[in-house]
């Protein structure tokens, strides 16, 4: 079995191929590490390799993780969603939230953040009953209605593509948030400066990557899971 460093290694290896094929920097692209599935002393591990963004898609995971952590040096992201009670818990714990699609959640972030949150908005672009996010043609006017809440600045989009074989249409999805992310961005609105782009799992990283992906959320592929043991 390969070692965290070893897939660590094959990861970047083929992030710096994906930069490659498609003229990007590899410096403009981040590795969230998505520890939501291992254990705080995994995790540790993961960053005593050099990754330094984690992600958690569950209040009670983040907090535990974070207590026992405790690093300056980590960033963190939510990238799962968020009930509109479970807000005040996280909002002053994160770096980056990966999943805004609700108003209801804008204010809760307005009322209970200490200072601006920086925040992806969640896209349905698949169209998928099983996925949160907007429609797309809900999104200009959602952002619009942020330029009233001052804690929050919208940094990018995110999305979640199929799962599936099909190549081409994971493409298509992960090229549409672009052009909605190139759409927003183009408004040059202060509060939604729009930049990046949160997209690409471990089944599809390279994918998104060749598609401008600018954080890309990998469990599996280089945390395993917990049943695996340590290697």
């Amino acid at each position: 079995m390969d070692t965290l460093q070893q897939r660590m290694e094959k990861i970047e290896q083929e992030i710096q191929a994906a930069c490659d094929r498609s003229g990007r920097n590899r410096q403009d692209v981040t590795v969230v590490a998505v520890t939501k599935q291992v254990s705080a002393d995994r995790a540790r591990e993961v960053i005593e390799i050099g990754v330094s963004n984690l992600g958690e898609n569950r209040p009670e995971g983040l907090l535990a993780k974070q207590e026992n952590i405790q690093s300056d040096d980590v960033s963190w992201h939510f990238i799962g969603n968020v009930q509109s009670r479970k807000v005040r818990d996280i909002i002053n714990q994160v770096d980056f939230l990966h999943s805004l699609d609700r108003l209801s959640i804008a204010k809760e972030i307005q009322k209970r953040a200490a200072s601006p949150v920086d925040c992806f908005v969640q896209v349905n672009v698949s169209g998928e009953e099983s996925k949160s996010g907007l429609t797309p043609a809900e999104l200009e006017d959602f952002i619009l209605q942020l330029a009233d809440y001052d804690k929050i600045r919208v940094v990018g989009l995110m999305t979640m593509a199929p799962f599936t074989q099909d190549e081409e249409w994971i493409r298509k999805i992960f090229r549409s948030l672009s052009s909605l992310r190139d759409q927003i961005a183009a408004k040059d609105l202060d509060f939604a400066p729009c930049t990046l782009l949160s997209m690409g799992m471990s089944n599809d990283y390279t994918i998104a990557i060749e598609e401008g992906a600018t954080h890309v959320r990998i469990g599996t592929a280089l945390v395993g899971t917990e049943s695996e043991g340590d290697e």
